[in-house]
């Protein structure tokens, strides 16, 4: 007998994760195929995207190798936000995807604020200029790779990319197309005046579909390469925050994502898309209609206590955890900043710089330990601050993430917030999200 089933891809930037959920939504197989990083320079960080499309065919091999004849009634996508992918009028990839942590853009992100102005950028995309979106990617290859740029066809999202690669059919949606520093949010639609502005062709953008409509099915040639049958519809998907948020029941007012990862998130659904007046907190469309979302960023979450594992003797990480849980609050007055590779919400600084002060004779490293913890749960509660400001009151929160699997932490998280916290078993995030956005378009 034949299991009938959805299937959620996300595009991440250490791995393309495939997850075949069945109707009552228990998931039946999960699977992950890493991808490397090419680092070519200090500060770039870019992908071939021919290496997601591989890696994601492996990952669909193997997510389905154990499942009893799967019948899949549809496909739902996410991926990672802002990395572009530049592509010519025959659909080939004119160079590899210059990813969101990649900061080579300071210079474009500057020019952009000149051109386009504070104001405007505030009331068109709810976002401050920074390296990360897609438009100082753009504006990096138009002043440095010409030839190329005059090449550019289509400018798509890493997502969007495997969508074009299953089906053919070029698209994106509103969420993704949020992170281009291109989208008027809250008329959801390509703006006009900004791309008029930098003096890019509209044409250039793809065509925004709901991130439930269907936009394709699978091809013949995409059915050889993935295992998958002929003809199962692929919808629009969307990008992997509001993936993630909607995954974990995050798509109300009231409620709360934190993400406690490599890299940390706070993401606030509201109904109306209300901006921060200094945009030191990013407003996108949700992955949902007529539903945006305030989101808050620490570049060094997870990642600042992993710096920290490693630079004091490699111990395990559980072993850290147990010495942080056994100290004061307060580290015995040891504060740590986690500005490790510079910082976005609510200071958005690539050239932010992490700090330990308070040091004194008394310290050791338990304290030390205890101060990461802190200072990343801090850098977290000043998003939900600035949150708060904007009028929109939170009464719960969901923590996902390998650091919802701490105790002490989420207690951390809970004091410092004053929010109850409740954790998710299992966690399959972004990929889950494309599974129930997909059982939604096919009805």
């Amino acid at each position: 007998m034949s299991q009938s089933l959805f299937i959620g891809i996300d595009i991440g930037t250490s791995s393309i994760k495939v997850v075949a959920v069945d109707f009552a939504g228990e998931v039946l197989a999960v699977s992950n195929t890493p991808i490397s990083l090419n680092v070519p320079f200090a500060g770039w960080c870019e992908q071939n995207p021919e290496d997601w499309w591989s890696a994601t065919c492996a990952s669909i091999r193997q997510a389905l190798v154990n499942i009893d004849t799967p019948e899949i009634f549809g496909i739902g996508l996410s991926g990672q936000m802002h990395s572009l992918v530049a592509l010519d009028v025959n659909h080939q990839v004119l160079r590899p995807s210059i990813l969101w942590n990649d900061v080579r853009t300071k210079t474009e992100a500057d020019s952009i604020i000149e051109i386009v102005g504070e104001d405007a950028l505030r009331r068109f995309t709810g976002n401050p200029s920074l390296e990360g979106f897609t438009a100082t990617k753009l504006m990096w290859m138009r002043s440095h790779e010409p030839a190329l740029f005059d090449r550019l066809k289509h400018v798509l999202m890493p997502k969007d990319y495997i969508r074009l690669r299953l089906t053919g059919q070029i698209a994106s949606d509103p969420s993704d197309a949020s992170g281009t520093l291109l989208f008027d949010v809250a008329n959801n639609r390509w703006s006009s005046e900004i791309l008029s502005s930098l003096a890019f062709d509209p044409e250039l953008f793809p065509n925004i579909f709901e991130s439930s409509e269907i936009v394709g099915s699978v091809t013949s040639k995409a059915s050889i390469e993935t295992g998958l049958k002929e003809g199962i519809p692929v919808v629009t998907g969307g990008a992997d925050n509001a993936m993630a948020a909607l995954s974990a029941g995050v798509y109300t007012s009231g409620s709360l994502l934190i993400s406690l990862g490599t890299s940390g998130t706070v993401v606030a659904p509201i109904r109306s898309a209300t901006s921060d007046p200094e945009t030191r907190i990013h407003l996108m469309r949700h992955a949902i209609p007529e539903t945006w979302y305030l989101m808050g960023v620490v570049l060094s979450a997870g990642a600042a206590l992993d710096w920290w594992r490693r630079s004091s003797g490699r111990v395990k990480f559980d072993q850290l955890i147990l010495e942080a849980d056994l100290t004061e609050a307060g580290s015995e007055g040891v504060t740590f900043l986690p500005y490790l590779t510079g910082e976005r919400t609510p200071h958005a600084d690539a050239n932010a710089r992490g700090v330990f002060f308070g040091i004194h004779s008394g310290i050791e490293r338990p304290h030390m330990t205890r101060a990461v913890m802190e200072g990343v749960t801090f850098a977290l509660n000043d998003s939900l601050g600035l949150i708060k400001n904007l009028d929109v009151n939170i009464s719960e929160a969901t923590v996902v993430g390998g650091g919802a699997n701490s105790f002490i932490w989420l207690q951390m998280l809970s004091d410092v917030m004053n929010l109850p916290l409740r954790t998710l078993t299992p966690d399959d995030g972004a990929p889950l999200g494309g599974a129930m956005l997909a059982s939604v378009g096919t009805g």
